[in-house]
């Protein structure tokens, strides 16, 4: 990968909605070497794919939930049925497992808290879990989908 891959990869970051003829233009490239770069970084699995980001107030997704995960259970079975859980479960749209004394943290976006509540009920009751801290975001202040390119090979 070099600087014109990383240019690609910011703007495409930042709008991948852009014309390729734009994209060319922008990192010095003619539209058919840009496209064989654009296609070799899918291919190779740096681009895993191109998404739309939704604004979450106007489509009634204004709660924000850091959900903190404690179990007491360390085996394979126990977190293949909880990935298989969290998967199943559309308002989980992140999952971490971590170090320290906190397994899994999770984030839940949800219109409301009631909602919430129905989603905690639900992981509870489908995964045995020792410990569920919940919080609850009062302000978005950084959110982003683009990552630093300067650590890329």
């Amino acid at each position: 990968m070099d600087h014109v891959d990383r240019k690609i990869l910011d703007l495409l970051q930042r709008d991948a909605g852009l014309a390729l003829a734009d994209i060319a233009e922008a990192v010095g490239l003619s539209t058919t070497p840009c496209w064989r770069r654009i296609q070799r970084l899918e291919k190779d699995g740096v681009i895993r794919r191109r998404v739309a980001l939704l604004d979450r107030e106007k489509i009634a997704l204004g709660v924000t939930v850091i959900v903190r995960v404690r179990t007491n259970r360390h085996d394979m079975d126990w977190l293949e049925q909880f990935a298989r859980t969290v998967d199943d479960i559309d308002e989980i749209v992140e999952v971490y497992r971590m170090s320290g004394d906190i397994d899994y943290i999770l984030k839940v976006v949800v219109p409301d808290i009631a909602t919430y509540d129905a989603i905690y009920k639900r992981l509870i009751t489908a995964v045995p879990l020792m410990d569920v801290s919940s919080n609850f975001a009062m302000e978005e202040i950084k959110f982003s989908t683009r990552l630093p390119l300067s650590y890329a090979p």
